[in-house]
């Protein structure tokens, strides 16, 4: 299988590419990127080529590509790919808005090409180990949630609003919402966010705090920020809490880890020993290819969580509750 790569802008696409090294069968045949250097030292790092013209990569012989672009970009990309018959994977969130959200999607069914949302966290051993108990009846009914996506300012185009379409609250609302809808099976009914910026002087938020409605009842606080400091032994957390009505059960998706000591100014660093979910999802894109079949995580997934962040963004914005 031939996968080309869109973009390095975001910092996923390097562990993205080390996971295609890792599979069997599957070349890295080019990348496309329009910052030129950036570009450049990806094909050299990847050992593979570099394309400056994105309408020429795309004619590059190839069965997928995966895009990792700054976020307003991500909808211009897909159009162009599913034009050209590629299967995708795309960075989160899928689009900056619902409007290109569902065109993206409109475009990849009527191309019949597979539209997959890198949501790696359901990869995760801890996070699917609970989905497997809740399915088994071992929590009960689900009453509540709690879940945190606590993790460092990014900087760059992640803090330019045009680029980015929101802050903290767009970046760590849709990977836990996609957990919470993938663990339930509901759909979220009612937002109320706090949006502002508490940790740095930037015109964009760094934190949020949601609370969520589901269409059964279930209710659900989401905790997002970019509050974690440059010295901090990892880049953030991803935790969340399931009360059931038989038991509850609390998941911390990076505690699989050791402490490492070292000198400098970060004197501690978590080195992590469980399975890489970034790695695990890449190869989960390559088989729903490989067999042609509906991605684990579609368009319309990335779409409803999409809908909670930028509903959160009106909530605190208007002072009420959103409706959706």
């Amino acid at each position: 299988m031939k996968i080309g790569m869109m973009s390095f802008a975001h910092m996923h696409a390097y562990s993205y590419a080390d996971g295609l090294k890792d599979i069997s069968g599957v070349e890295l045949v080019g990348i496309f990127d329009d910052d030129r250097a950036r570009g450049l030292k990806a094909t050299e790092q990847y050992h593979t080529k570099y394309v400056a013209n994105q309408s020429d990569f795309l004619k590059t012989e190839m069965d997928a590509v995966i895009i990792c672009s700054e976020n307003n970009r991500h909808k211009e990309m897909v159009l162009k790919a599913a034009a050209a018959k590629k299967h995708i994977l795309v960075e989160k969130p899928i689009a900056t808005t619902v409007e290109d959200a569902k065109e993206m999607i409109r475009a990849c069914e009527e191309n019949g090409v597979i539209l997959q949302v890198a949501y790696p966290v359901r990869f995760n051993n801890p996070i699917q180990q609970l989905k497997q108990m809740i399915d088994d009846g071992e929590l009960g009914e689900i009453v509540a949630f709690r879940t945190t996506n606590r993790g460092q300012n990014p900087g760059g185009w992640f803090i330019d609003k045009e680029q980015s379409g929101g802050g903290a609250v767009l970046d760590h609302t849709v990977h836990m919402v996609d957990i919470m809808r993938w663990y339930s099976g509901e759909e979220v009914c009612e937002v109320h966010g706090i949006v502002d910026s508490y940790f740095h002087n930037i015109d964009i938020d760094d934190a949020g705090i949601l609370t969520l409605e589901f269409d059964n009842g279930i209710t659900a606080t989401h905790d997002a920020s970019w509050s974690k400091f440059n010295a901090y032994p990892t880049w953030g957390d991803i935790t969340i809490e399931v009360i059931g009505t038989k038991q509850t059960v609390h998941v911390d998706a990076l505690k699989e880890h050791y402490r490492m000591y070292i000198g400098g100014t970060k004197p501690l660093k978590h080195v992590p020993f469980g399975n890489n979910m970034d790695v695990d999802l890449v190869k989960d894109f390559v088989a729903c290819v490989e067999q042609n079949k509906n991605p684990s995580i579609t368009g319309y997934d990335g779409l409803k969580s999409l809908e909670v962040a930028l509903a959160a963004y009106e909530s605190s914005e208007k002072n009420k509750a959103i409706r959706l």
